[in-house]
Formats: structure tokens, C-alpha cells, sequence
């Protein structure tokens, strides 16, 4: 009878875990919905692109102001990255520098169109007034 009691106890804590850790989603799929407020990796091509993606492990910690010296760096190396200018918006409003930040999110937009993770960007809309 304890073995009975035992087995069913392991069963009982194996299916809690499975159920707790569940997320709802098909095993192996991903995420792929942008945050509002989610700093943008860097296409491989461009040449800011390792000091975009340094910038944004330091805006996930929430070292802003790091960050942004990171993104700027970053334009500086490619003018025309749209992800930096974005990332760099993202920063500054973060900091509350909000003039500094539509300056950004404006040049974001102009360079980048139809990429749907800049234009469809709430925060962004916000602050272009869209």
C-alpha cells in the first residue's frame, strides 16, 4: 500500500511541475511579437552592428544611459542603421529626454519605413504624433 501511495504521490508532483511550466504554447515555438518598448538587434550587414547589440544587452539590464552611448556609437558606425536610431529613442525616453527621443524616432521611421517593428511601434506613434 506505501508503494502505492509513493507512486502516485511522484505522478501527482510530475504532473503539478509539467502543468505549472506549461505555457500554452506547441513545444519549439517562438515568440515573436515585439514589445513596445524592445530594442532592436542589427542586421548582420551593417557596421554598427556588434556595438548596436552590446547596447542592447545593456537596455534589457535597464543601464540606459549606457545603452544610449552604445546606439550613438553605433550611428556613428552606420548613419543609416535604423535599428540604432530606434534603440536610441527607446533610451532617451527612458531617461525622459522625450524631445531628444522623437528626434530619433523620427529619423527611425524615415530610414526604415516598412519595417513593422520601427513603424507599427507604439511608443514611436506616440511620439510622432501618429
Amino acid at each position: 500500500m506505501k508503494q502505492v501511495f509513493l507512486a502516485l504521490s511522484v505522478m501527482l508532483t510530475c504532473l503539478i511541475t509539467v502543468v505549472a511550466c506549461d505555457d500554452g504554447k506547441p513545444a519549439g515555438t517562438a515568440t515573436t511579437a515585439v514589445g513596445a518598448d524592445t530594442a532592436l538587434m542589427a542586421p548582420a550587414s551593417s557596421p554598427g552592428r556588434a556595438i548596436n547589440d552590446e547596447g542592447v544587452g545593456h537596455y534589457k539590464q535597464g543601464h540606459w544611459d549606457v545603452a544610449s552611448e552604445g546606439f550613438t556609437k553605433a550611428i556613428k558606425a552606420d548613419a543609416n542603421l535604423a535599428e540604432a536610431h530606434y534603440n536610441l529613442a527607446l533610451s532617451l525616453d527612458k531617461m525622459g529626454k522625450h524631445e531628444d527621443a522623437t528626434g530619433s524616432f523620427k529619423k527611425a521611421a524615415e530610414l526604415a519605413p516598412t519595417n513593422p517593428a520601427i513603424k507599427d511601434s507604439p511608443i514611436l506613434k506616440k511620439h510622432l504624433g501618429m
